[in-house]
């Protein structure tokens, strides 16, 4: 290849925009660009063509990331393979380094990123056919051992870095994102203590919120953690902190010192110190602290680079969650107004969904299902007629008795609900409450025909609590029924229409009151409405 000319390019994703977008930007680069749409297109393209690096995602149909990447390094192993996925995983990163992948990038990528790795590769690659060579030599051995060190470490790098990714990629609460990120600074930069302190417009001074690791007091002894509420520890104003939180906040620049190179600036008992800002949106949220006040060891700039990988991390799931929270809440209004328009339709049933909903949540409760049980069964139990949107007035309104064709048709209620809400890619769980709610504990339900523990146990609290309102309210073609009718109703469904183990938590709960009690916050609802 002259010096003039520039290397061959393969893009193999089944993304159009992202194949498009990769062979505009590397052609005007210079670079001569191949593109597939899948791993055996790729392959195809390897046989008739000389190809110099590959990027490649790893969800494709026929053959997928992983596979080709397999292929590459069976063909020609001196092709580099540059693995590109939306869904990081630590499984994946390992999988794709055995594949002989050189490095995984995390979608959205930045061109100009991509055209820098493409750049540093190509040297590794160039530096790695040239030890191949050299390996047949005496000392070419020394050269491509300290090459295998290089690939270690590169390696335990992106080990590091995918640990970090996958550990803020499963965060759902703000709170938990400054926990983690506090947590991993001390694993992965061996820090004594870690600490993130909010530093806003709203917040003068820096406040600690989040702490790991060993703590210490003025006099030298060490804390226990439970101890950091009682003791002035890592105070701004105590410990000197401030005036260094402040310089990383104006400067907007990671800081590390340590003892031994300028140690005269480090706050008292401090051996080596590291300080990361933290921004959301270019405005500044705080500072990351991590610290080591004992041994030998001291931070170095690769743990500077971790932290500050971290923080920014961090920063992205804050925003994520703020940006997933937002779509959740408009999708769950959405949802709810298509609930508020089926009970204006039917006077009857207005309100009906929170009812059910609040004693669903009592069952589970006393059932002792989880926190996040009872979250799913909150939105399920909102949403679970939402299917009667799709069924005609005429049917949903009948005032009499419906006959075998109509009620086959309000039978797909469940359904519908079901499909509306698995076109918005969320609530799995959820929706398969609600698409099993009619389900019945001997068979006989629909639509599925589920029996016993096939039917999810959060769709057998929701059918209980269903049925209980239903009958205990008036409706269309009824007026409500006495209580001992609905007590005999639900007591004599045990085993049949319903999980036997549920209908005894009902009768303890609304011997206790406790079911009377949620039913009354339900109607104060319907009044206030």
């Amino acid at each position: 290849m002259s010096a003039m000319e520039k290397e061959t390019l393969l893009f193999v994703d089944d993304e159009e925009s992202i194949i498009d977008v990769a062979f505009t930007y590397f052609t005007s680069r210079g670079y001569k660009v191949l593109t597939a749409n899948n791993g055996r297109e790729a392959v195809a393209l390897l046989r008739d063509h000389h190809v110099d690096c590959c990027f490649t995602d790893i969800n494709m149909p026929e053959m997928d990331g992983m596979q080709l990447a397999e292929h590459i390094h069976q063909y020609d192993n001196t092709i580099p393979v540059i693995v590109m996925t939306g869904y990081p995983s630590l499984d994946n990163t390992i999988q794709t380094l055995k594949n002989g992948v050189v490095d995984f990038l995390v979608k959205p990528v930045n061109l100009h990123q991509m055209e820098l790795c493409v750049q540093r590769v190509l040297r590794e690659r160039n530096l790695f056919i040239k030890n191949v060579i050299l390996s047949k030599e005496v000392e070419g051995k020394v050269k491509l051992e300290k090459l295998n060190s290089e690939l270690m470490f590169k390696v335990e790098e992106l080990n590091v870095l995918n640990r970090i990714l996958s550990d803020f990629s499963t965060l759902r609460e703000s709170s938990d994102v400054f926990k983690q990120l506090v947590e991993l600074s001390v694993e992965i930069v061996g820090a004594d203590v870690a600490c993130f302190y909010l530093v806003n417009d709203t917040s003068r001074d820096p406040l600690a919120i989040a702490m790991a690791g060993a703590q210490w007091i003025h006099d030298d002894k060490i804390a226990r953690p439970e101890g950091m509420a009682r003791s002035a520890l890592l105070s701004p104003e105590v410990e000197g902190i401030y005036d260094l939180i402040a310089e990383v906040v104006r400067d907007d620049q990671p800081l590390i010192l340590a003892a031994n190179r300028g140690g005269c600036r480090l706050p008292k008992h401090i051996l080596s110190f590291m300080l990361v800002p933290m921004k959301i949106r270019a405005k500044s949220l705080g500072v990351l602290m991590a610290c080591i006040y004992r041994g030998k060891r001291r931070f170095n700039e690769k743990d500077l680079y971790y932290l500050d990988f971290m923080a920014k991390k961090a920063s992205t799931g804050i925003e994520n969650l703020a940006l997933y929270e937002n779509i959740y809440n408009n999708l769950l209004s959405t949802l709810y107004a298509f609930v508020k328009a089926i009970e204006a339709r039917d006077p009857y049933t207005k309100q009906h969904s929170s009812r059910v909903t609040l004693l669903a949540v009592s069952l589970a409760k006393a059932m002792g299902c989880t926190e996040e049980d009872q979250e799913i069964l909150n939105v399920a139990g909102l949403l679970h007629d939402i299917g009667k949107i799709g069924i005609r007035d005429d049917i949903l309104l009948k005032p009499g008795r419906l006959d075998a064709e109509e009620y086959r048709i309000i039978q797909q209620h469940p359904v519908i609900g079901y499909d509306i809400m698995g076109h918005l890619g969320l609530w799995t769980r959820e929706k398969q409450i609600v698409r099993s709610h009619h389900e019945r504990f001997d068979g006989a339900g629909y639509p599925d025909r589920l029996a016993g523990m096939q039917i999810p146990l959060l769709a057998r609290i929701l059918s209980v609590a269903d049925v209980y309102d239903a009958v205990a309210s008036d409706r269309a073609y009824r007026e409500r029924m006495t209580e001992p009718k609905i007590l005999e109703i639900m007591y004599e469904g045990a085993g049949t229409q319903f999980d036997p183990d549920i209908i005894d938590v009902f009768r303890t709960l609304y011997q206790s009151g406790e079911l009377r009690h949620a039913l009354a916050v339900g109607e104060d609802a319907v009044r206030s409405s």
